[in-house]
């Protein structure tokens, strides 16, 4: 990352961001990787199989797929958000995310303001939404 006196911070190389089941976050801007409180925006890989607790987030998320397939599932349904499709989740919403798919899927989020673990509210005793 390179911060420039003028008005622009260019990225060049995204935060790793660790999580379980082998999903890839690649954060280009946000808390992590530039510091900026008012959005995030990652580059996510999601592996066949992969799935995450459910979450009630403070923070509005929009997913933009590039590859593959995920469910998006929601207190009252599940999408199924298909490559070049975008879904806006807004904040305060339960809503959990997976690939259920034999594919690898591949999307960005954009987080309003940005992710953070104090602020997502995932589930440790997450029964399905």
């Amino acid at each position: 990352m390179s911060k420039h006196p003028q008005n622009f911070t260019l990225v060049t190389d995204p935060a790793i961001i660790p999580v379980p089941g082998n999903k890839v976050i690649e954060e280009f801007i946000g808390k992590i990787n530039t510091g900026t409180e008012s959005v995030s925006v990652a580059r996510m890989e999601a592996p066949s199989g992969w799935d995450e607790p459910e979450q009630t987030p403070e923070f509005d998320e929009i997913t933009i797929m590039v590859k593959g397939r995920i469910n998006v599932q929601t207190e009252h349904e599940t999408v199924t958000l298909s490559e070049n499709q975008t879904i806006l989740i807004h904040k305060n919403s339960t809503v959990r995310y997976s690939n259920p798919f034999d594919e690898t899927a591949v999307y960005w989020a954009v987080c309003i303001p940005a992710f953070s673990n104090e602020i997502v509210n995932r589930r440790t005793d997450s029964p399905d939404v």
